[in-house]
């Protein structure tokens, strides 16, 4: 009998204008921490970050993000900390920042702060990174030996950034049920290295009713710029419980397709993680053979938060069978999660590709 496997960040704190305690957090993880940014999330709260370190007399050394997730992008980072002696590292910013910002601290052998200003992904709990080549296309998923030791998410900053960003982490947290499930039928493995607890479970499915609940009017929420209780509840669903849903209960094929995206080129790769994995979703559906009536209560909650759920809405209007079938190749390569959940060909996952878009675009024409 395999192990089950559960893991967390040590700590999570949310709320509106938390990022100002942010000191308070963190004064005990040494005293000098090594900020990871970009420039436009520098500019957003940079001030606030440093006075609230200040106070609490830690020090600070800034280190520029630049371009993606990457091997290269983390040794450099990683070499210039080792210079200026930093106690902790802090990320701050959306996934490939604080994925980047995981993997210094890991260079380093350093505790790991995720200051996330979007709730996009649900990447910030995760003992995991996602890396890509310099040009953008996945290249593997790199592991650590411990979660977060803190995650701090200020609700306000969630609020003030744009809607499409709620909606991609709300994509996301959507796919964590359906892939969770896949896994439990099938008897895979998780990302923690064991097979889901019960506990992993309970949250999964409790992600998917909270966003099935409050999706909509979180999304208008942020498109008012106001924090409310739905807010609240769909942010701590996008990055706590989709972050510990997917991490200790698994992950299938639709983050699988998203990855197999990367093997074509074209203006798909100006969506957001979660607008390819909101389709990537609907692929896994028709792989499954859900019904219509099942596969439709998620293309119309995609729909109302203005998410892709047509090839053509995914930039593949055009694609040939060919193309297709090198994402069914891609997302069925060695290692991949589909294996977690799945025993398919990269034909099976082409059809299924093909069919999503079709029983999409049926549900569209009875809306008309």
């Amino acid at each position: 009998m395999s192990e089950r496997v559960f893991i967390s960040p040590a700590k999570y704190v949310q709320g509106k204008n938390t990022i100002d305690q942010l000191g308070k957090h963190v004064d005990h993880f040494g005293s000098k921490a090594l900020l990871i940014a970009d420039d436009i999330v520098w500019r957003i709260i940079g001030d606030r970050v440093t006075t609230a370190l200040s106070a609490s007399d830690v020090e600070t050394e800034k280190a520029d993000f630049v371009g993606e997730a990457s091997r290269h992008e983390i040794e450099r980072i990683a070499a210039s900390a080792k210079e200026n002696h930093v106690s902790f590292v802090i990320g701050m910013g959306g996934g490939k920042t604080l994925d980047t910002a995981k993997a210094v601290a890991d260079e380093l052998n350093a505790r790991i702060v995720i200051v996330p200003t979007i709730a996009s992904t649900d990447a910030p709990t995760s003992a995991l990174s996602v890396i890509y080549t310099d040009e953008g296309n996945f290249e593997t998923y790199r592991f650590y030996k411990k979660n977060p030791d803190l995650v701090l998410v200020d609700t306000k900053l969630i609020a003030e950034a744009p809607a499409r960003f709620l909606a991609s982490g709300i994509a996301d947290a959507l796919a964590t049920w359906v892939e969770v499930r896949s896994v439990l039928a099938f008897g895979g493995k998780t990302m923690a290295g064991g097979v889901p607890t019960i506990a992993a479970e309970a949250i999964a499915k409790r992600c998917e009713e909270v966003l099935f609940d409050y999706g909509i009017p979180a999304y208008e929420s942020v498109q008012a710029k106001v924090v409310t209780p739905a807010l609240e509840a769909v942010v701590e669903a996008n990055t706590l419980l989709s972050g510990l849903g997917f991490e200790s209960g698994g992950l299938a094929a639709a983050h699988a397709i998203h990855n197999g995206f990367t093997a074509l080129d074209g203006d798909i790769h100006h969506l957001t993680h979660g607008e390819k994995v909101a389709f990537g979703t609907l692929v896994q559906l028709a792989l499954e053979g859900r019904t219509q009536e099942e596969f439709e209560r998620y293309v119309a909650l995609y729909m109302a938060l203005d998410l892709p759920v047509t090839l053509e809405d995914v930039k593949l209007k055009d694609a040939s069978r060919e193309d297709i079938l090198k994402v069914g190749q891609a997302a069925t390569a060695e290692g991949e999660t589909i294996h977690s959940g799945f025993d398919v060909t990269p034909e099976e996952v082409a059809d299924a590709i093909i069919a999503a878009d079709r029983y999409a675009r049926l549900y569209q024409a009875k809306q008309r």
